[in-house]
């Protein structure tokens, strides 16, 4: 059972997976705290992104010989893989650590069972502490592992009467902007952007993420733009811009789409339009969340938020269980998931 300054050690460690401010996807957010045999502090080292050391080697490198003997707290169980960088039990076992305590099983097939290699090498090994504060830094990557494909946050931002747009087809602007603020800074959190191509060729939108003043943040720092459907994009559209990667994945198929995001190791797709993409994300089973900004305002007519969702009658209606309700300026922002969640 964990000590109490092992405990505390995971929280530190909670802490420092926290710590970077950018996204680091496609890999998980992890933190790795290093005690001596009396439970002292020898060193604290987290994941910084792609390319960069995981957690446990980052901790290593700063403890240098004083790892020997140690046990190392990390809030991910330690991979088992050779992908980028070499695997993380490799380099616990020859550091010569002697307790590794960990909090959230790795569900990815690629890199699990490194708890085993752990114990087969003669390392104590303790996993499970704090795992629910732990699940939650990493829940949309988790899932998208568990699962095989992204997790797809489906935003929208409509009237009181449930309208995206009024009946003209004008769209803009229905919710405030601190609403879109507020939608901004979440999606420089996903991965992905997902869009179809009848949003583009409507609206022609750019879909970037932007600081305070408007200007779009780095390149490096964008999500990918993603186009869904088989219409040809003028090479003139603003999506085409130099300012974020864009793709188009030419199908109308959902299941293919999110192979094929998976497949570009998107983990976190964010779905912003249009009622009809919404809707075949919807009847695919495939929102795991939904970001809903309404307005104190009425269209009367227009399009709906979401169209042909597969619902037909009220007995195949889709509950969703509220996790947040936040009054941002003059909306309300709902943040809802299925009523059947996964892990």
């Amino acid at each position: 059972m964990a000590s109490q300054r092992e405990l505390a050690a995971m929280r530190q460690a909670l802490d420092a997976a926290r710590t970077p401010s950018q996204r680091v996807s496609p890999n998980p957010r992890v933190g790795c705290v290093l005690l001596d045999p009396t439970g002292a502090l020898i060193a604290a080292g987290h994941h910084r992104g792609v390319g960069t050391p995981h957690a446990e080697a980052d901790a290593l490198d700063r403890a240098g010989a004083a790892a020997e003997g140690a046990t190392a707290v990390v809030t991910l169980e330690p991979c088992h893989h050779d992908g980028r960088t070499g695997p993380c039990t490799a380099a616990l076992i020859a550091a010569g650590v002697a307790r590794v305590v960990y909090a959230v099983d790795d569900p990815n097939p690629l890199a699990a069972g490194g708890a085993a290699t752990l114990r087969t090498a003669g390392l104590d090994v303790e996993g499970g502490v704090l795992a629910e504060e732990a699940y939650a830094i990493n829940e949309r990557w988790l899932i998208a592992i568990a699962r095989g494909r992204p997790y797809v946050t489906w935003k929208y931002a409509a009237s009181l009467d449930g309208r995206s747009a009024a009946a003209d087809g004008t769209s803009a602007w229905i919710t405030s902007p601190e609403s879109r603020r507020d939608a901004n800074r979440r999606r420089a959190d996903a991965d992905a952007v997902v869009v179809g191509s009848g949003t583009v060729l409507a609206d022609d939108p750019r879909l970037t993420v932007r600081d305070d003043a408007g200007e779009p943040t780095p390149y490096e720092s964008q999500p990918m733009r993603v186009v869904v459907g088989s219409r040809e994009i003028p090479d003139a559209a603003r999506i085409w811009d130099d300012t974020a990667p864009t793709i188009q994945i030419r199908t109308h198929d959902i299941d293919a789409a999110l192979v094929a995001l998976h497949d570009l190791e998107v983990r976190h797709a964010w779905l912003e339009g249009g009622p009809r993409l919404a809707g075949a994300f919807v009847a695919a089973g495939a929102v795991d969340e939904v970001v809903g900004y309404v307005a104190p305002a009425l269209l009367g007519a227009g399009s709906a938020a979401v169209e042909q969702a597969g619902i037909n009658t009220i007995a195949d209606i889709r509950r969703f269980t509220l996790r947040d309700v936040t009054r941002i300026g003059p909306d309300v922002r709902i943040i809802a998931r299925p009523s059947q969640e996964a892990p």
